[in-house]
């Protein structure tokens, strides 16, 4: 395990590591609460390739781990760490969006380590192509996130079909009283460790607001993109915004993409790795990414839109700032969204710095004069309104339009040959 520590660069564990690795490693429950970027994932991996190894029957684990997360890009992330500490023990990753059947022959090599999403784990087991009868040692990370997705009735399922004789190590950003009922039912004594202040933004996290119409935010994103070195991590509302908003930084000649739950596992994959290595500066993207986003040096997050709750906004900001760097968090909030900006405000517990647009710079990124219209990107819905059909005639090109005269009623024409005999 040295070894491996050095290979990922741990030299010194966080506060969340030193505070819950010890207790895991004795077999006790935990509950970890610890804001985003602090270390929680290498908080449980560590404890669990020591416990496999020291449960090792003839070289091989007696028991099995089960790691449950929320996105699949958090699975996958945690999937990663697992191969990289696990010394040998292979590690399956059972997560939706992709065929079965890879998922089914990893899972009959019996590995003794399983990180999977709650839905496609329900799913297999329905299918009886994965039991948990074997698992010692179950893991929630996110937790807190699974239920505000709406996973409750797959987490109970899961719980169910848990051996009652098992330790579970439950992490969280933030502990909202409907997480702490479920940890009362199925932790036994746990130990609870919580770090620093809870579902606040990191301390080296600048932070501020502009004030602007909803018209105002592309121009304004455009602008920011131009004049402001580094990638670039933008959150919008909907898929549909999302979509809009890329394509109007790939207009302006901006390396970017998009993540969203509607793209194919094997696009989001692409999409993430892509900002990982630099192919796309920026990446816009829905709350998905709020957690689970694992990109180091992200110097810029942007909420084109403002979230719903304080919670998402935390887990956005959480993206910069990361390991002790430094970063910027900077907001855009229309008239309609005071609302929520008064009440992170509040949560926060200041106000955050208003802003004015920034002037236009040398090299400054702006839309080019289009003389055609822009062709629509592959699987984007156009974004442009439907004009009204109508037919053109002479006068819109300039010339008079002659017209054939008007042939008399029959009543006229009988008069006229009465008048004229």
């Amino acid at each position: 395990m040295q070894a491996a520590l050095r290979r990922a660069s741990y030299t010194t564990p966080t506060p969340i590591q030193a505070a819950t690795i010890p207790p895991a490693l004795a077999g006790r429950d935990v509950v970890g609460a610890a804001q985003t970027g602090t270390g929680k994932t290498a908080a449980f991996v560590i404890p669990i390739v020591e416990r496999l190894r020291a449960m090792a029957a003839g070289g091989r684990p007696r028991g099995v781990a089960v790691v449950l997360a929320p996105t699949r890009e958090l699975a996958e992330q945690i999937h990663g760490w697992a191969n990289r500490l696990g010394q040998g023990l292979e590690a399956a990753l059972v997560v939706g969006g992709v065929a079965y059947g890879p998922q089914i022959g990893a899972l009959r090599r019996r590995p003794p380590i399983v990180i999977a999403t709650p839905g496609r784990l329900v799913d297999h087991l329905e299918r009886r192509t994965m039991a948990l009868s074997d698992v010692r040692i179950f893991v929630l990370d996110e937790a807190d996130r699974m239920l505000d997705m709406g996973f409750k009735p797959q987490l109970d399922a899961i719980m169910r079909s848990l051996p009652a004789e098992r330790q579970t190590l439950l992490f969280s950003a933030t502990m909202p009283p409907d997480l702490g009922a479920l940890a009362r039912m199925h932790l036994k004594d746990p130990v609870r460790v919580a770090v620093g202040p809870q579902a606040v933004p990191p301390p080296k996290a600048a932070q501020d607001v502009y004030l602007v119409a909803n018209t105002e935010k592309t121009p304004l994103l455009l602008a920011m993109v131009a004049t402001n070195p580094g990638n670039v991590l933008v959150f919008a509302r909907t898929k549909h915004r999302t979509d809009r908003v890329m394509r109007s930084l790939c207009t302006a000649g901006v390396a970017a993409q998009r993540l969203h739950s509607n793209r194919t596992q094997q696009q989001r994959r692409e999409a993430l790795e892509g900002f990982r290595r630099g192919k796309y500066r920026v990446l816009v993207a829905t709350d998905i990414a709020a957690r689970g986003i694992d990109v180091a040096d992200i110097r810029h997050v942007i909420n084109y839109d403002l979230p719903m709750t304080v919670e998402d906004y935390v887990h956005r900001v959480g993206r910069t700032a990361r390991a002790e760097a430094d970063g910027r968090a900077t907001s855009f909030a229309s008239p309609e969204e005071r609302g929520q900006l008064r009440a992170i405000e509040r949560h926060i517990g200041r106000a955050l710095p208003r802003q004015t647009r920034p002037a236009p710079a040398a090299g400054r990124l702006a839309p080019p004069p289009l003389r055609q219209a822009p062709q629509p990107l592959a699987g984007v819905k156009p974004d442009r309104p439907r004009e009204r059909r109508r037919s053109f005639g002479l006068a819109d090109l300039g010339l008079a339009e002659e017209r054939a005269p008007r042939r008399p009623s029959a009543a006229a024409r009988r008069a006229r040959r009465r008048r004229h005999g």
